[in-house]
């Protein structure tokens, strides 16, 4: 995923935890995406979150009912720097991010939170997710509104009661500026490109976990 590191041996790779397996480097861009504004229409709401790469995070949330569409994209920067190649650098204060539009009469804002904290990502790694390092791959989530701060701070609330983790949970809550749509390619990834050895080997693994624990919020048509 991040552009600073490079191929290791595939027989070292599979020796590796999975969550570490392997780090490509991907194309990059230098047109600044456009912004995509929240739909909260009477049956489409938009959670915009992050959590690492943003090809895993889009590949388990387009799998769960309920969720019509997600797009990956660009948050918490300027619309001038709202490209791959800048905020590859780590220094535009964009995270790489997914915008979610689902239904939420079919599947709540505090569900969507609880796929993204137990499965889609570690909330505790601080600017950095598994084999990917710098602050675009930070744990955020970039509320829209009163109610969705309030559904997260319970979440993480009721997880550092339970003790969930190990660690404290570093996810930063940011209020919604703007949400930036990433370039074409990066658009369902992991489906077009289902044996690209990254999504082998890191996002895959997140997609058989939320077949493991959450099936009953899995469509039945997902892949």
């Amino acid at each position: 995923m991040t552009t600073r590191r490079s191929w290791s041996a595939l027989g070292a790779l599979l020796a590796l935890p999975l969550a570490l397996a392997i780090s490509m480097p991907r194309p990059v861009g230098a047109t600044p995406a456009a912004v995509v504004a929240p739909d909260f229409g009477p049956h489409r709401a938009t959670a915009v979150l992050a959590g690492g790469c943003f090809w895993g995070l889009e590949d388990v949330f387009a799998k769960l009912r309920g969720v019509s569409d997600v797009v990956v994209g660009y948050s918490g920067g300027a619309h001038e720097t709202a490209d791959y190649t800048s905020v590859s650098t780590g220094r535009t204060g964009h995270a790489e991010s997914v915008s979610i539009h689902y239904d939420p009469a079919r599947i709540s804002y505090a569900r969507l939170l609880d796929v993204f904290f137990s499965v889609a990502h570690d909330p505790t790694q601080v600017d950095r997710q598994g084999p990917d390092d710098g602050p675009q791959y930070r744990s955020a989530i970039f509320y829209a509104n009163a109610g969705q701060k309030r559904e997260a701070l319970a979440a993480i609330a009721r997880l550092t009661a339970r003790k969930s983790f190990a660690k404290p949970i570093a996810t930063q809550l940011i209020p919604l500026a703007a949400f930036y749509a990433a370039e074409p390619y990066h658009q369902h990834f992991a489906e077009r490109n289902p044996s690209y050895p990254y999504i082998v080997f890191v996002d895959a693994p997140k997609v058989a976990l939320l077949r493991e624990r959450f099936p009953q919020l899995v469509r039945t048509d997902a892949r």
